[in-house]
């Protein structure tokens, strides 16, 4: 019951931690650029990019974690609440890799889009 509160209170953190937010911000070559047409362009790529499911990330890399955070705790040490602690530990870390994940792939989503518009995107 424990573990499910943890899961729960931290999909729901991980899920307002990520949305919108853009680590890795595009650079481009501005020569020539219209910067008016480039801003409403990002927009309107940073609109597409949340279509990428981050909050699925976040609970698939969870539940991962959980299952095998879990194991190597009963595994390693057979104490009483060794598995639980185990899959709590592996149940955030797996959460975290998750919206890391799945803000990099909105970050690509983005960079993608404006490459496909025409920009000449550096990084």
């Amino acid at each position: 019951m424990r573990l499910v509160s943890i899961l729960l209170i931290f999909f729901f953190i991980s899920a307002c931690a990520t949305k919108g937010a853009f680590v890795d911000e595009p650079i481009i070559d501005r020569k020539g650029v219209d910067m008016n047409r480039y801003y409403a362009d990002k927009a309107e790529c940073e609109d597409y990019a949340t279509e990428v499911p981050t909050g699925e990330k976040v609970v698939r890399g969870a539940a991962g974690g959980a299952v095998v955070g879990g194991a190597i705790g009963a595994i390693v040490n057979r104490g009483p609440d060794s598995a639980e602690r185990g899959a709590g530990v592996g149940a955030v870390t797996g959460g975290v890799r998750g919206a890391q994940e799945g803000v990099r792939e909105r970050e690509r989503v983005v960079k993608q889009c404006l490459r496909g518009r025409g920009y000449k995107v550096l990084n």
